[in-house]
């Protein structure tokens, strides 16, 4: 098939997302599909030969290409990189690119990319995708929303404010929710703007950061129960639960850094834990990612109390598949190789339109 790989973006996820497309990109090549990967904001030239003949040879990656720095990308110097600047969110050529296409994988994380904006503008343009469709994307992404949906359906959540209009806070919001407490941006990842304040004077620099890191649709935060406890997630893959992964950070918590850098957190695989709760969590998944009404893969994240209790804390539309993301290690405990995970996502997204 020919594919178009869509990473990078204007996120402060974007050097993740481009590790992801840069990894996809050459396990599709290796499935012997047309493969071009492109930056879905700084977009692609034109060559010479046109368009189409992007798909006929495999670009030679730059080695190190995948490695993502230890702090977010400067999104203001992005811009600047940026030529000619249309003022649209995709780049040069994108869009006809993508139309070239037998069907585009989303290698995108944050923001326009997994909201449903980006969703929503394929299906407008009758371009096949991968992932989860234009209402999943939103019902995820937007942590408010999310949350909404698991308590109206008896799922487990943890306790939560949020606040549309930060400046109507009142310490007796907080004082039911007690400390330590988790302030997040509604719909951000990879743990950009999020905090575990112990104290009052770390509670007002934690809605500070949360706000620095607003998507700037809305000012607005949530204001999380912290649940003391262990960290695992469950994939999703075609409507079957895969292996519990636990995530172990060597010190602290499982924070933007040690998502993404080796050696600073243990994942094991699959989770050394009863069947018993292995088989709940797996159960919770699976009814969370069609309560989002998610597509073909998804990632759901919990907590685990002392006492055995599950707590979602939120859920994935495009996971990562960056060397060291969650996904592809439960997938790989499946028995499933990259590639083939792959392969088996992007033959789902040229099928299902």
């Amino acid at each position: 098939m020919k594919v178009v790989v869509l990473a990078g973006g204007n996120s402060p996820e974007r050097d993740v997302s481009l590790s992801s497309g840069w990894m996809i990109s050459n396990a599709l090549a290796e499935k012997g599909h047309a493969v071009v990967l492109v930056d879905v904001y700084l977009g692609i030239k034109t060559p010479k030969s046109g368009l189409n003949s992007l798909f006929l040879s495999q670009p030679e990656y730059e080695p190190g290409y995948h490695e993502i720095p230890t702090t977010p990308p400067d999104l203001e110097l992005l811009k600047k990189l940026r030529y000619p600047d249309t003022g649209m969110f995709f780049g040069e050529n994108v869009i006809d690119l993508c139309r070239l296409a037998d069907v585009v994988f989303l290698g995108l994380h944050g923001s326009a990319g997994e909201n449903g904006q980006i969703q929503a503008a394929l299906d407008l343009l009758n371009i096949r995708y991968t992932g989860s469709g234009f209402s999943g994307c939103v019902a995820a992404m937007d942590k408010s929303i999310t949350k909404e949906l698991l308590h109206v359906n008896h799922l487990p959540t943890a306790s939560w404010i949020y606040l549309r209009h930060p400046e109507e806070l009142h310490w007796e919001m907080v004082e039911k929710i007690g400390f330590p407490c988790v302030i997040k941006p509604p719909r951000g990842g990879s743990s950009i703007g999020v905090s575990i304040p112990k104290n009052k004077q770390e509670f007002e620099d934690g809605i500070t950061l949360a706000l620095s890191k607003s998507d700037g649709i809305e000012h607005d935060l949530i204001i999380e129960k912290y649940i003391e406890g262990r960290e695992f997630c469950v994939g999703i893959l075609d409507n079957q639960p895969l292996p519990p992964i636990e995530i172990i950070p060597n010190e602290g918590w499982f924070d933007y850094e040690k998502k993404y850098q080796s050696g600073l957190t243990q994942e094991i695989c699959p989770a050394d834990i009863p069947a018993e709760l292995a088989q709940r969590m797996q159960e919770a998944a699976l009814k969370i990612h069609n309560v989002l009404r998610l597509g073909f893969y998804s990632r759901i994240d919990f907590k685990v109390d002392r006492d055995g209790n599950i707590f979602c804390l939120e859920a994935n539309t495009l996971p990562g598949m960056t060397p060291n993301s969650l996904f592809p290690k439960e997938a790989a405990a499946a028995g499933i190789a990259y590639a083939d995970l792959c392969d088996r996502i992007v033959t789902n997204g040229q099928s299902r339109r």
